[in-house]
């Protein structure tokens, strides 16, 4: 059995979705389909985004904002065959309450009209997700979704279900961030207990390094759970982060596809333990299995004599960015030092926090690095082969890149550069040519 999700490019048109129903229908394992809202087409900008406007007009001009969103339905259903009016009583309930809806529910109904027009193409029982995926508040509550979801769909022979949203305690809509509809086709496919998840886009799958600045870059053909945390974090973006965790206690395989290319075999995501054991084999037997970066950090560099020996030193500075508010990405420190790197923040918020840790450590030394980029080699086969980090600092020097940060990961099978953000490009290409990812 399948679980089986479509992404918004897939969904985009209606040749689109006549593709996707070819591919459901190709193997009768794919039992469980979720899909996105439509995404941005040669015409249209994305549906989500339409819909986001509309959630942010007026109560009184929603219905009007609302009918460009209409149309784009109707075109969809007559392209399809269903005919314009098939989606009639859907678009007119939801425009019934437009007025008094929550922005939430807005948002989350390109989901929904999808998955009706796909369920009535397939002929596939649709289930609304407000059903299956359970929220407290704003906190996705996944203790109750797991009960739920495994109890909606149980005995159920096949259905499409919408992904991004869910429901809270009242019976409120509550979305997702984007990209949420990975999330959703993990936790369905965790209920359903699936053979494999299968994760359909518009890329052949993850690849070695960006192709935008590495052209050459070619898709990885496998991965494991804690590769695919590291490089969907640092800005790898073809499947939500936190979409693993659904599957990763049941050790559910997940397969990232293209739509429109069917001779691509796109990647496979595998439990780390069995990758480890050896159950799975990759390809090549290269140490790193890929690279990717983020840019525009700031680093806080602080120097203490005798910094070592002052007992909660680093607790004291860390309290300092949590009552700001701030996400801390990395901590390399020495005896006498220590660097913090940050998600940038405004000037003002930048000044309050040097102040605080003034305040806090009383520092020798305090300055601000701004125009950081973070880069992560990633890959299970650094833990064995000894000189990855001395091969990356020799290729940046021989590229007169400066190298600004490092810092091995505590699971070793990621070594975190740190270099100026005008050097970002030219350091993933030195760097992709030192492993041949």
């Amino acid at each position: 059995m399948k679980a089986v999700k479509f992404g918004g490019t897939s969904m985009s048109t209606a040749d689109s979705i006549l593709r996707v129903k070819s591919i459901v229908e190709q193997d009768i394992d794919r039992r469980f389909v979720i899909v996105s809202a439509p995404g941005k087409s040669a015409v249209d900008d994305k549906v989500t985004d339409m819909l986001i406007a509309v959630a942010h007009t007026s109560s009184r001009d929603r219905i009007q904002a609302f009918a460009v969103v209409k149309e784009r339905f109707q075109t969809i259903c007559e392209g399809v065959g269903l005919g314009r009016d098939y989606l009639c009583d859907e678009l007119s309930a939801i425009e019934s309450g437009l007025a008094a809806s929550n922005s939430d529910y807005i948002i989350s109904r390109g989901e929904y009209l999808c998955a009706k027009v796909l369920a009535g193409l397939l002929g596939y029982r649709f289930i609304d997700a407000a059903e299956l995926i359970k929220f407290n508040g704003k906190t996705y509550d996944d203790d109750t979704t797991e009960t739920v979801c495994k109890a909606g769909l149980k005995g159920k022979r096949n259905a499409v279900i919408p992904g991004f949203y869910g429901s809270d305690e009242n019976g409120e809509i509550v979305v997702f961030s984007r990209g949420g509809s990975d999330i959703t086709g993990a936790i369905v496919a965790r209920a359903v207990q699936a053979n494999v998840y299968e994760n359909y886009t518009d890329v052949d799958g993850f690849m070695t390094c960006d192709p935008r600045i590495v052209p050459h870059a070619s898709v990885i053909d496998m991965l494991t759970y804690k590769e695919l945390r590291e490089l969907a974090y640092m800005g790898a973006n073809v499947l939500h982060p936190e979409s693993i965790f659904p599957v990763r206690a049941s050790n559910i395989p997940i397969h990232i596809l293209n739509t429109f290319n069917k001779n691509a075999l796109g990647t496979k995501i595998v439990p780390t333990e069995e990758f480890l054991a050896g159950k799975h084999k990759r390809k090549n037997d290269m140490p790193i299995t890929a690279i990717a970066g983020k840019q525009h950090f700031f680093s806080l560099h602080i120097d203490k004599s005798l910094m070592n020996a002052e007992i909660g030193f680093v607790r004291r500075v860390l309290s300092c960015f949590e009552k700001l508010d701030i996400s801390i990405e990395h901590i390399p420190s020495g005896i006498d030092s220590m660097t913090v790197v940050f998600s940038a923040v405004d000037t003002k918020t930048a000044n309050e926090l040097i102040d605080s840790v003034r305040r806090e450590v009383k520092p020798d030394h305090i300055s601000l690095a701004t125009d950081i980029s973070l880069i992560a080699i990633v890959g299970h086969g650094m833990k064995s082969r000894p000189g990855t980090a001395a091969r990356a600092i020799n290729r940046l020097s021989l590229a007169n890149i400066n190298l600004r940060m490092l810092d091995m990961g505590a699971s070793e099978i990621n070594l975190i550069l740190g270099v100026d953000d005008a050097d970002f490009d030219r350091a993933l290409i030195a760097l992709n040519g030192e492993f041949e990812v």
